[in-house]
């Protein structure tokens, strides 16, 4: 899991339903987190695809109690807990159904560094969350690092529908853990 072939993302806040995803390129990646006129709690996703342009990712409509939701992404609607869904076999990880039909699991890695990692359904590490030291950036405090490991498994960590899946799992199994959810 070295750096050297992984695309790093820097992520601010503690409260990843309210934070920035960036690199040495800028926000690739944006959360936020609003109450719509019904009073519910919706956090949307946004990814720059340009300069002063962002697209929508995705938009997790919370509970009314705080808990899981519903997600949409793209054309797609479906339960959160869909995308955090608890693995009996490994404790504190959560599978989801990737855009390509295979099966991904988030799970504690238990190395020096606390990683939480992403497997692929051959048990490829293709990205990893890891916590670090909060270090002030003009952008935000930054909290944890996803890296994106580019040369793994398949090689298609990176391509924009898996990757912004990978980024929507990623905040919503922080939260899950968090919250004991």
């Amino acid at each position: 899991m070295s750096g050297a072939a992984n695309e790093i993302l820097s992520w601010t806040s503690t409260d990843p339903r309210e934070s920035q995803l960036f690199s040495s390129f800028g926000v690739l990646y944006r959360f936020t987190t609003e109450t719509n006129a019904h009073g519910q709690s919706v956090t949307t996703l946004w990814k720059a695809i340009r300069a002063n342009k962002e697209d929508r990712v995705a938009k997790l409509e919370w509970a009314t109690n705080g808990g899981l939701g519903r997600a949409v992404i793209g054309k797609s609607t479906l339960p959160m807990a869909d995308l955090v869904r608890p693995d009996p076999r490994v404790p504190d990880s959560r599978v989801f159904n990737g855009p390509d039909g295979y099966t991904y699991r988030w799970k504690p890695s238990n190395n020096q560094h606390n990683d939480i990692v992403l497997q692929d359904h051959n048990n490829n590490v293709i990205a990893f969350y890891r916590p670090i030291r909060p270090v002030r950036y003009n952008i935000g405090d930054v909290y944890g690092e996803l890296h994106f490991c580019r040369n793994a498994g398949a090689g298609v960590v990176m391509h924009p529908p898996l990757m912004d899946t990978v980024t929507v799992t990623a905040m919503l199994y922080r939260f899950v853990i968090t919250f004991g959810l």
